[in-house]
C-alpha cells in the first residue's frame, strides 16, 4: 500500500517538474529536504527489493531454484543484491 501511494506521489512530482520551469524549481526545492530524501530513499529501496525479488521469481518460473536448497540460496542472493543496490541508491540520493 505504501509503495503504491509513494509511486503515485512521485509520478505527480514528475508531472509537476515537467510542466514548467517553476514546477521544476518547486519540486527541486522539496527534494532538497533531508526528510524528503529519506522518504524517497525508502521508496526506492522498496522498489529495488521488489524488482530483484521479481527477477528471482521469473528465474524460478523458468525451472531453476525450485528446490528447498535453491529457494534458500535464491533468497540470500536477493537480499545481498538488494542491499548493494539500496546502498548505491543511498549514495546517489545523498
Amino acid at each position: 500500500m505504501i509503495l503504491f501511494v509513494g509511486v503515485a506521489i512521485m509520478l505527480l512530482a514528475l508531472d509537476a517538474s515537467l510542466s514548467s520551469e517553476e514546477g521544476f524549481a518547486e519540486v527541486k526545492a522539496y527534494l532538497s529536504s533531508p526528510l524528503v530524501k529519506l522518504i524517497v530513499w525508502g521508496l526506492l529501496s522498496a522498489l529495488l527489493y521488489h524488482l530483484v525479488a521479481g527477477i528471482r521469481h521469473l528465474i524460478m518460473d523458468a525451472g531453476h531454484g525450485e528446490t528447498l536448497e535453491g529457494g534458500k540460496l535464491g533468497s540470500k542472493i536477493v537480499i545481498a543484491v538488494s542491499v548493494v543496490l539500496i546502498l548505491l541508491a543511498g549514495v546517489w540520493i545523498w
